[in-house]
């Protein structure tokens, strides 16, 4: 029971025979504890060393022998105390070390990806909500909305594509491919010149929507229920998966 309870204060196994030898005698020098542990007298050096770092014995200089005395079990709470220390002894370094990388880096800026979910019941609100962001965020970087959009999407969301192109930005484009069906054929006879779209031939790999928009990756569920979206804010990823979908709408014919 000790022995499992020492354990998970990180003693390990011989540190704990030797601990508990020490408690046993109350004084006890390093010859002896390697004679009755039966650990060479080279690792007892050692790990004596290191329980008296834990603070849980002391060592007796005074005397022609060196002993290593026994203290109190409850000394076990030195251990969490020198756990504290380093902990802020660590901090301050940490923070110093903070301070340095920022005046030897200048104005860096990361990329920390900034994820959501949003469920069907909070879809249709958080697109309106949403668009003025996009918005922004595509006339910042370049106003060309790319990516692939599933035909269920448009025969879902049909009002806020409506909605979307008779109020958007005249500089921003849209570039999709797409699946074919009905609804989009209807679509395409819409007077919205800058919604540009293109049939995949392979469309019944792709069962997702998935758009770049300046800073965002846009990746929508509408197959099945519950329909969801996953936004993704992150400039690297957009600009990769930009390059992508630039690349597939000059290859599809």
């Amino acid at each position: 029971m000790i022995n499992d309870l020492l354990k998970k204060l990180d003693f390990s196994d011989k540190e704990i025979e030797i601990y508990l030898a020490v408690l046993r005698n109350g004084k006890i020098t390093h010859t002896d504890l390697s004679v009755l542990t039966k650990i060479n007298r080279s690792t007892v050096y050692s790990i004596v060393n290191e329980l008296l770092k834990k603070g849980v014995i002391s060592q007796d200089l005074s005397q022609a022998k060196t002993y290593i005395n026994a203290l109190p079990p409850e000394d076990l709470i030195s251990v969490i105390k020198q756990e504290e220390k380093d902990l802020e002894r660590k901090r301050g370094i940490i923070e110093e070390a903070t301070k340095e990388l920022k005046n030897t880096l200048g104005d860096v800026k990361y990329s920390v990806p900034k994820i959501r979910f949003i469920g069907e019941n909070e879809l249709e609100n958080f697109l309106y909500k949403q668009t003025p962001v996009w918005n922004d965020s595509l006339i910042k970087t370049e106003p060309l909305w790319l990516g692939f959009q599933d035909h269920t999407f448009v025969e879902n969301y049909q009002a806020w594509i409506d909605w979307y192109w008779n109020s958007a930005p005249t500089e921003i484009i849209l570039k999709a491919l797409t699946n074919k069906s009905v609804v989009e054929k209807q679509m395409k006879k819409q007077p919205y010149p800058n919604r540009m779209v293109k049939f995949f031939k392979n469309s019944h790999q792709f069962t997702a929507t998935t758009w770049v928009i300046g800073d965002y990756l846009i990746l929508i569920e509408t197959r099945q229920h519950p329909f969801y979206a996953i936004e993704i804010r992150n400039t690297v990823l957009a600009e990769n998966q930009r390059e992508v979908f630039k690349a597939l709408w000059d290859f599809v014919k």
